[in-house]
């Protein structure tokens, strides 16, 4: 009795051992071809055969941009023609979390404006996507870099703006300002990059007799052959710079060259001089300052040369009344043209550009590259600060009459997103 109950445990035993070899086989095969169809999808071959076709690894982009695999295809287009498309997400800081960056007369939200709307838009160029400025990304890739953004308010309005984003992830220390406070220098001590704001407006040596309101007592005297040191002297030691001029041109000036007043524009009567025009010293001006930049910087320093941006100053100008109420960019069916004094300017820019890169550089220009944002922010009448360049203007008098600010832009504004396609000009090469 004892046997045949101890050879039916045995046999009970086998068949149990049986099953669940059984099982785990069929578990062990189920997992393989769950684990395969996750990296590799199998294919029929016109043979008839299964063959294994693996997925390309990611890629994972270093901190240091001279390191990114060649052999990535990036999709190019011309990433300055295209729209503004709404945008849900809205900008990546407020007025609040940059106040300390933003200059007082670009912070709107803050001065009182009732809209929000003009927040919400992005850029989309027509071809192609493009990335949403990552900062932890801008800072990575300039880990131990140095920047310099070089020309007059717009440029101070634009190095707001890259600070407001950066300072999302890391917060930037002032470490230098000059006795006027309007150059200055702020360090990024994780990343070790610094970013610099050069004040030169001219980009050539000039003598300004204005107050901060930009109401002139005399007129500039500018001495278009001989450029400005400010700015020069820091190129050699720079790995980017962004440079640009353009309004200040228009100011009633005397031009000097040769150490000698050879015109002015708009001529005071007491000097007696040619009326050359402004567009005459542009040209000197721009020649000057391309010339050196192929001459004379070094290939460690990569130049972006930025045309100059449109105001939208409607029914006056800055001080006789001029205003900008739109609160929407402009539509597509739309059409909004550039004012004559805007051609001028840019013509010039285009034109010293192209005539630089085509005699003294590479075709595709080498160090020096062109950033024509002016079509870009011509679409953008709404984001300018019009009357809140002032802290809440009207709530003495809803109808009071205040100086209008429809040239710098809005912090958050639409300037952000030269940061967006600067970061991924860079990226692209």
């Amino acid at each position: 009795m004892k046997l045949k109950w101890s050879s039916i445990i045995h046999k009970n035993v086998f068949l149990i051992k049986l099953i669940s070899a059984l099982l785990i086989t069929v578990f062990a095969f189920r997992l393989f071809i769950f684990h395969s169809n996750e990296f590799s999808p199998f294919f029929a071959s016109v043979t008839g055969k299964f063959e294994a076709q693996f997925l390309p690894p990611k890629v994972l982009v270093p901190e240091n941009e001279d390191l990114i695999p060649q052999d990535i295809e990036v999709e190019k287009c011309d990433l300055f023609s295209g729209k503004w498309i709404p945008d849900s997400l809205g900008p990546i800081y407020t007025n609040n979390s940059c106040g300390p960056f933003i200059d007082g007369h670009q912070n709107c939200i803050t001065n009182g404006r009732p809209d929000s709307d003009f927040l919400y838009w992005k850029w989309k160029p027509h071809d192609c996507l493009l990335p949403r400025f990552d900062p932890r990304r801008f800072l990575q890739l300039m880990r131990h870099k140095s920047w310099a953004i070089i020309g007059d308010s717009i440029s101070r309005n634009h190095v707001e703006s890259l600070l407001c984003m950066l300072s999302t992830v890391e917060e930037p220390v002032e470490v230098y300002h000059d006795k006027e406070y309007k150059s200055k220098r702020w360090h990024f001590p994780l990343h070790n990059l610094t970013i610099s704001n050069i004040w030169s407006p001219f980009l050539v040596q000039a003598a300004i007799f204005e107050d901060s309101n930009g109401v002139s007592t005399a007129a500039v005297q500018l001495h278009l052959d001989k450029l400005d040191k400010t700015w020069t002297s820091l190129i050699p030691s720079l790995d980017y710079a962004i440079i640009s001029t353009g309004k200040w041109f228009l100011k009633s000036t005397v031009y000097h060259e040769n150490a000698k007043p050879v015109g002015c524009h708009n001529c005071p009567e007491k000097y007696h001089l040619e009326e050359l025009g402004f567009e005459y010293a542009y040209n000197a001006t721009l020649r000057n300052v391309m010339d050196f930049i192929a001459e004379e910087a070094n290939s460690k320093c990569t130049v972006f040369f930025r045309t100059s941006t449109p105001d939208h100053f409607q029914n006056g100008e800055w001080h006789s009344g001029g205003t900008c109420k739109q609160k929407e960019p402009v539509s597509d069916d739309e059409e909004i043209e550039l004012k004559d004094v805007h051609k001028i300017l840019r013509n010039v820019e285009i034109g010293q550009f192209e005539r630089v890169v085509k005699e003294k550089m590479s075709e595709d220009g080498g160090s020096l590259k062109l950033l024509d944002f002016t079509g870009m922010l011509l679409t953008r009448p709404d984001g300018h600060p019009g009357a809140y360049r002032q802290f809440r203007p009207f709530d003495k008098d809803k109808n009071a009459k205040v100086q209008n600010d429809c040239l710098h832009w809005c912090l958050p504004g639409p300037i952000d997103y030269l940061n967006d396609v600067i970061l991924e000009t860079i990226v692209t090469g």
